[in-house]
């Protein structure tokens, strides 16, 4: 017997220093949970080869973003490389009472203007390496950055992961498995909060009342 009860869906924050499996982790989620999709922010950068607007991202003018951010329809937003990002307040709000979920890929600053004006839907997770050198081995292993990036990387690394306090959750990542698996029973329980099941009250009227919920 499957019980439908209302639910208000949830905004997942992930963030971690470069190289401790954020993006593996969000992927996992995102491949096997249709309750999830990842937020789509705006940018004034120009779309790459390949992207979509309205799915990898939605692109806007300078002038737009800065109309946005003047009329707070950004929930958060930030300056990177010279492009201005965000995230859109009327979108985010529109998945959420649908009932669905969102992962959010952002870090610390973004995470604090996120949850400035809407800690009640936001769930926070912080994932750290098992140690200082096995962070500096993965990011060596890309064998994508030289040795000046790789340094600057792990410098600021001290910094992000010096944040891991803010956060409701913390996962140190050993195993790339179980961390996913870690992080799905967050997510699990958190979607059981009873304030985030607002179609409870009239389940458990029905209950009372001798009635049949909805199936």
């Amino acid at each position: 017997m499957s019980i439908s009860v209302q639910r208000r869906g949830l905004m997942l924050v992930l963030s971690s220093p470069s190289g401790a499996g954020k993006s593996t982790i969000s992927r996992a989620l995102l491949a096997d949970d249709p309750e999830l999709s990842m937020s789509v922010s705006v940018t004034t950068r120009k779309p790459r080869p390949g992207e979509v607007d309205g799915k990898d991202y939605f692109f806007i003018s300078v002038a737009e973003h800065e109309r946005m951010v003047r009329d707070n329809e950004l929930l958060e937003h930030a300056k990177v490389f010279d492009n201005l990002y965000g995230t859109p307040r009327a979108y985010v709000q529109k998945v959420l009472s649908s009932g669905k979920d969102i992962l959010f890929d952002i870090d610390w600053q973004g995470t604090q203007k996120l949850t400035a004006g809407t800690r009640e839907d936001v769930v926070t997770i912080f994932i750290l390496p098992p140690s200082h050198d096995e962070l500096d081995r993965r990011l060596r292993a890309r064998a994508q950055d030289s040795d000046e990036v790789v340094r600057g990387r792990m410098a600021r690394a001290a910094d992000e992961m010096s944040h891991f306090a803010e956060y409701d959750y913390v996962v140190i990542n050993t195993e790339i498995e179980k961390s996913i698996a870690q992080v799905r029973t967050i997510l699990a329980a958190e979607r059981l909060r009873r304030t985030r099941q607002p179609g409870l009250v009239d389940f458990v009227n029905q209950l009372r009342g001798g009635r049949s919920p909805n199936r």
